[in-house]
This record gives C-alpha cells, structure tokens and sequence, in this order.
C-alpha cells in the first residue's frame, strides 16, 4: 500500500508515549501518509492472568494460548489497551478509530503450532480494500488478533503481526516501538543490522527473549520488500534500523 506507515507499540510503551509521538504522528498525516498503529497489551495480559490465578506460559518469547488466556487477551485488548491509546489520540486531536480482525474480516490467520502454542496464529489475509478506505480519512488503531477461515480466534505476537501486515500490504516503514532504545550491545545500540547478523547475535546471547521474535518478524518483512524496519523506544530516534543488503 502506498504511503503505508505502520508502528507497532508494546503494553508498556502506551503509557509512556510523549508529544513528540503524537507530533510525528501529526507530520505523516499532514503529508498524506496513511498511519496504522498495531497496539500490544502483554504486560497488562500477564498482570490480569496472575490476579485472576491465570498460568502465564511462554515458549521462544511466545505466549502459550489456551481458551482461558485467549479469552483474557481479547478482554484486555479490546476492553483496556486499546481505548487507552485511542483517547490518547484524541486528546491530540488526532482522527483515529479502533479496529480488530472482525470488522470488514480485516485479518485472517493460521495457527502457528496449535499442539506447542495454542491459539496462536500469524497473519495471512488482510482485508486491503477495506483497510485503505478506512486509513484514507483517520489513523487506525488494530488489535493483533486474527480469525481463521471458520471463525476461530488466534492471538497474534504484537511485533510478527504488524510485520506479516506489512508485508502482505507492502507498507513503506515499519516502526517496532519497545521499551528500550534499540538492540543493545555492551550497553550501546546497534545501529544498522542485516537479517544475517541476526543467527550470530542470538548465538552471543545480545538478543534474547522478547527480542527475538521482534528481529524474526522484522527480517522477514524486509524480505518481503518493506524498505526498512526500525526498533526504538521512540519515533524521533533512530534506533535499530533492519534492512536487506540490497537496501543499503
């Protein structure tokens, strides 16, 4: 999709959003951009699970999703994380609407290994027509949920669903916005990396956990020919940007 910006922003990085975002934000839009934010809620899923003596299971830095946890990750998404980053937006008198796979069947998906996971999915449809219209007039604020061909809901990773959407949309830039500054080595960001430096970095334990599955997603929409995919806490900042040698 032409002009496509699409940012991802983590449970914890809502509340921590500054002017600076919000006037970023402002800038694309007045450019003619179309902006799509894709909300995580992790945090808040993991803090809900243990008050209501939920187990949280996590495997390669994915939430493991039975029925309980599923039916948990809509109820915070849908009911907490995301009203909290659309009145956000309007307080910025920013246009914005909240969206999630059921309306128009945005986004369909596949389980990813229901026997390991659970009802977790990635993306393998999205609803373009539908979704440009909607991006025409207003930022849009999606949920990283899908539903399969019969209905059934998946719970998404954050980072891989706004990577697979990028990817099937061919989205310009793709921002992972996280509660640090970039990948960290020795207490210094990286500043530029290949997909290739990726297997070596996780070797050297300087990616780990949650990171992972962040650079996985990352590497495979430069594949796919998103120009280039940055990791940072702030939009301003140019933290770690991923791109294909070719892009270099």
């Amino acid at each position: 999709m032409v002009n496509l910006i699409i940012v991802k922003i983590g449970g914890n990085a809502i509340s921590k959003l500054n002017s600076e975002f919000f006037e970023q934000l402002r800038q694309w839009r007045q450019a003619g951009k179309k902006v799509l934010l894709i909300h995580g809620g992790g945090p808040q899923i993991s803090k809900l699970s243990a008050q209501l003596a939920i187990p949280t299971h996590k495997k390669n830095g994915i939430r493991i999703t039975d029925a309980r946890t599923l039916a948990l990750t809509k109820m915070v998404l849908l009911g907490n994380t995301q009203p909290a980053l659309l009145m956000r937006l309007a307080h910025e008198g920013l246009a914005a609407i909240g969206l999630n796979a059921s309306d128009q069947q945005l986004l369909t998906g596949t389980y990813v290994d229901q026997d390991t996971y659970g009802a977790v999915g990635s993306i393998t449809g999205v609803n373009e027509l539908a979704l440009s219209k909607i991006l025409n007039g207003q930022i849009g604020v999606l949920a990283p949920l899908a539903l399969t061909p019969t209905g059934d809901w998946l719970n998404v990773n954050a980072d891989t669903a706004a990577a697979d959407i990028a990817r099937v949309l061919k989205a310009s830039q793709l921002y992972l916005l996280t509660d640090v500054p970039g990948v960290l080595k020795d207490g210094k960001v990286i500043s530029a990396m290949i997909p290739q430096d990726i297997p070596h970095l996780i070797e050297e334990k300087v990616i780990t956990d949650g990171m992972q599955p962040k650079l996985s997603a990352a590497a495979k929409a430069v594949h796919a020919g998103v120009h280039a995919v940055c990791i940072t806490d702030q939009l301003t900042h140019p933290g770690t940007t991923l791109k294909t040698e070719a892009n270099d």
